[in-house]
């Protein structure tokens, strides 16, 4: 059995991540490599129905507290359900957000205190911290377009956050930035607006000794 690993991707709307995560799965399994996909928030049953509450673009009335629980609800359900027996198993899991997406949108974009959020972490991810995190950035005018694209080819059910104006998600790649550049050990920092395969070789090999 193999040594079970944990790496994340995150990063503001529209910046590709969720795309580069699946290249990169792929690109594993060619490998060889048992690989567990799984997205924040969701990943289970329980976090499915959790992520249409928060990302519903008509429950305008949730309270910032309340969006900060429910995150972490799902999270919870996630890590014990999904993360953790992947990664006892030996196998490699790639997390699309984790808790610097809510120490971002939460803590700089909502305005809520990071030590609260590191108290919810410790109960609900019970000391699981990431091993690696891909921080996939572009600029806030790529995002915002890139978003708006997306959503309608998507349709507008998880449109939410997005709508947030730019002072909102320029103060979550701010706090993203400030975060890598915390943590540049576990932290790699890769430029999203380069062509998606160009982007794709980079992680790879920014990963080489992860995976």
């Amino acid at each position: 059995m193999g040594q079970g690993r944990f790496i994340t991707f995150e990063g503001i709307d529209g910046c590709g991540k969720t795309t580069q995560l699946r290249i990169l799965a792929e690109a594993l399994r060619t490998a060889g490599r048992e690989v567990v996909e799984t997205v924040e928030p969701g990943g289970t049953e329980t976090g499915r129905q959790i992520r249409k509450i928060l990302l519903d673009p008509a429950n305008t009335a949730i309270h910032p507290r309340t969006e900060l629980l429910l995150y972490f609800a799902s999270r919870a359900q996630n890590v014990e359900e999904v993360i953790r027996p992947a990664i006892h198993a030996g196998k490699l899991v790639l997390c699309d957000r984790f808790t610097d997406s809510t120490l971002a949108y939460q803590g700089a974009g909502r305005g809520l205190d990071s030590e609260t959020v590191h108290d919810l972490d410790r109960v609900a991810c019970r000391g699981l911290k990431p091993d690696r995190t891909v921080l996939i950035d572009i600029d806030i005018e790529t995002s915002m377009a890139r978003a708006k694209k997306r959503n309608q080819r998507t349709g507008p059910d998880e449109s939410r956050i997005d709508a947030e104006g730019a002072a909102f998600h320029t103060s979550v790649r701010q706090r993203y930035l400030e975060l890598a550049a915390d943590e540049s050990g576990r932290f790699v920092v890769i430029d999203g607006r380069a062509p998606v395969e160009t982007v794709a070789e980079r992680i790879l090999e920014a990963l080489a000794a992860d995976v």
